[in-house]
């Protein structure tokens, strides 16, 4: 974790019963869930695009990258809107949570290094974990939760949508 040797914000989020976090300075709003328009042939991950504020804006389904159930609609679940960068290029994207939680600061020494789970499974996408009030936080590096491929399908939709 040498890259990280200040004292950094994240806003947390929950996925299923797991709490998750990303850097705050990657989190551009959180919205309200709203009408998701499909678009046909897409990953299930990708539950489709929104219009913010006259961008189209494809909206991810987390939980079913990451291999759990499907988000529920419910009082709580969210839209949090991330800019990705894939090849220095920026892509803003919204991502499905269950509910937002809080900004928490954590110093370099609360966050361990991802685990290592086997050659089997990507763990690319955890920059690490980090201990909040005696609970475990999966710190996500938001650049690597998607593959290029991905987000070239992704950018590819809002050329559909323009």
């Amino acid at each position: 974790m040498a890259e990280d040797l200040q004292t950094t914000q994240y806003l947390t989020f929950t996925l299923a019963d797991e709490v998750f976090a990303v850097d705050v300075a990657r989190v551009r709003e959180i919205l309200e869930i709203t009408n998701i328009t499909k678009v046909p042939q897409t990953p299930d991950f990708m539950r489709g695009v929104i219009n913010l504020r006259g961008s189209v804006v494809p909206v991810i389904d987390l939980r079913l990258k990451f291999g759990m159930s499907e988000t529920e609609r419910t009082v709580n679940t969210c839209i949090i809107v991330v800019e990705v960068v894939m090849d220095g290029e920026t892509i803003v994207l919204g991502s499905l949570a269950d509910s937002v939680q809080e900004v928490i600061e954590m110093e370099p020494d609360q966050i361990e290094a991802a685990p290592h789970i086997g050659t089997h499974l990507n763990t690319d996408f955890i920059r690490g974990m980090g201990k909040h009030d005696g609970h475990f936080v999966m710190i996500l590096d938001i650049d690597e939760v998607f593959s290029s491929g991905e987000l070239a399908a992704v950018q590819g939709l809002d050329a559909l949508a323009a």
